[in-house]
């Protein structure tokens, strides 16, 4: 399993932890982070906790200083999270691996009202990194995003939380550079599927957990 690495840092008087992945190889990666989200190569992951009260807006800038600390070098994508990343929770299934941090302190519905809920800064609190061992087109990494999503919906849902997620939920897919890429990667593909059961079973079991 990629293990992520763990270090920490002091900000605002509290020791907050960094899990990250330097990735061997540059990866194929779709995803939804301010900070290097979007499809492209990158060579690293970072799963950020910072304080409950964050409200920096430069996050690029913030991911960039916390990459340098640790060494990360080249194109990453920065994930940020209130929760404990300590207790990130791990799946696999048939080759495709989770790693989930999950936070519920404020969990809302897609499709709330405007105004429904308070306006404080929220910052992502259930983010999903996703490793699959194969190929995947661009078309089918943005597919496999919305398979995760589907999938966490699914095991909040069985867990019993009011609400899809928490306002500003992150999701990362990482699948190799080889050449040809597969075009599928919805719930019932080949590899949909696997990251579907893995994504829930690592954010029941945080749900679960939470808030320890």
């Amino acid at each position: 399993m990629s293990r992520p690495r763990l270090s920490s840092r002091v900000e605002e008087g509290r020791t907050l932890d960094l899990l990250y992945w330097p990735l061997a190889r540059s990866a194929r990666v779709a995803a939804t982070a301010a900070s290097g989200g979007g499809v492209g190569v990158r060579d690293w992951i970072l799963n950020a906790q910072v304080p409950s009260g964050y409200g920096r807006v430069d996050v690029t800038a913030h991911v960039g200083e916390l990459a340098a600390t640790l060494g990360l070098a080249g194109n990453g994508v920065g994930l940020l999270t209130a929760a404990a990343v300590r207790g990130v929770r791990h799946a696999t299934d048939e080759g495709v691996e989770a790693h989930v941090t999950v936070g519920l302190a404020r969990p809302t519905w897609a499709a709330a009202p405007d105004g429904d809920g308070d306006d404080e800064p929220t910052v992502g609190t259930i983010n999903i990194v996703v490793f699959v061992p194969a190929s995947l087109s661009d078309a089918a990494l943005c597919n496999a995003l919305t398979t995760a999503t589907e999938a966490k919906c699914q095991a909040l849902f069985d867990e019993g939380v009011a609400g899809t997620g928490t306002a500003s939920d992150a999701v990362c897919v990482a699948s190799s550079c080889d050449a040809q890429g597969d075009d599928f990667a919805g719930p019932r593909s080949r590899w949909g599927s696997r990251l579907a059961r893995c994504v829930y079973a690592a954010v029941r079991d945080g749900a679960r957990r939470y808030p320890s």
